[in-house]
């Protein structure tokens, strides 16, 4: 949108979009290239999956090149469960030589809940390791106190959970990974204002910006899965209830409206410095919610 670093946007003090997109899950681009081509002047970051819900996909690395490479500006997704501390340097490494700064570091799901169940957990480190591993990068250092040929340079994120109950142990570790060198945030999905002023609260205090995260719900049925299955989430009654009274064939326009509805509620209270739009598996429905919150 602005055409500046995602790091620059949200100094600007402007209202920041971030999305992301899921890459393949075999060598074919296509679809990929298609939806960053779609996406790219649209938002201010595009954040790639890093095999998120741990099934199998193209690499966070190669499809964060795929953006640059096309124009746009990528969030490079690093999750700990899949390699140790080699692995996750070297990956760093390459991605600053190529001007990939944006990192958004994030511990991983289980392994269990994916489609290789039998493969071996590292997790070596865990999030506020990473971001801590980032600063030694920048700093010339690789984790065995080595000095590097040039020093890297990241802009470095994290998640945080607005919703989670109890809320003490996620400000805790929100406030270690601030320790550690966070600098910005993406939320779980939000679907109250309220659990956002909250969250706003604390952050002002340290000075990071966090971006609210906006789930695009398809269904009833997927609002309540959501509330079933993924800690951290709470789809309120009432948007389930919205949902479910949609004329057939159109629950999904009502998500689009419920996502813009509440993007329009973030931007006008001024309770985030922007939003990160997840629209699972229907990236190129990110516009049409863009356009009905009024951001387009």
């Amino acid at each position: 949108m602005s055409g500046k670093s995602l790091k620059a946007a949200l100094a600007s003090g402007s209202f920041v979009v971030t999305t992301e997109v899921g890459p393949p899950k075999g060598a074919d681009l296509g679809r990929m290239r298609e939806h960053v081509e779609l996406l790219r002047d649209r938002v201010d970051g595009i954040n790639v999956t890093d095999n998120q819900s741990s099934v199998m996909r193209l690499s966070s690395l190669g499809g964060a090149c795929l953006i640059k490479e096309l124009g746009g500006e990528p969030v490079l997704q690093v999750t700990c469960r899949d390699r140790n501390r080699l692995a996750i340097q070297s990956d760093l490494l390459f991605a600053a030589s190529r001007g990939i700064t944006n990192v958004l570091c994030l511990t991983g799901d289980a392994v269990v809940v994916g489609d290789h169940p039998d493969a071996k957990a590292v997790f070596d480190l865990d999030s506020v390791q990473l971001l801590r591993l980032l600063g030694m990068l920048e700093a010339g250092r690789d984790m065995g106190g080595n000095k590097l040929d040039g020093p890297a340079v990241f802009f470095k994120g994290a998640t945080v959970t607005p919703e989670a109950r109890p809320p003490g142990p996620q400000m805790l570790k929100f406030e270690k990974k601030i320790e550690a060198g966070a600098e910005f945030f993406q939320t779980q999905a939000v679907y109250d204002a309220e659990a956002m002023r909250r969250l706003a609260d604390r952050a002002s205090r340290y000075g990071v910006r966090i971006l609210a995260g906006i789930l695009l719900l398809s269904s009833a049925k997927m609002a309540r899965y959501l509330n079933k299955n993924v800690p951290g989430v709470f789809v309120p009654e009432a948007l389930v209830e919205e949902l479910e009274s949609a004329p057939k064939g159109t629950a999904k326009k009502k998500g689009i409206e419920i996502a813009a509805r509440m993007i329009r509620v973030l931007r006008e209270e001024k309770l985030c410095a922007g939003v990160h739009v997840m629209a699972i598996g229907a990236e190129e429905l990110v516009p049409e919610i863009l356009r009905q919150a009024g951001m387009m």
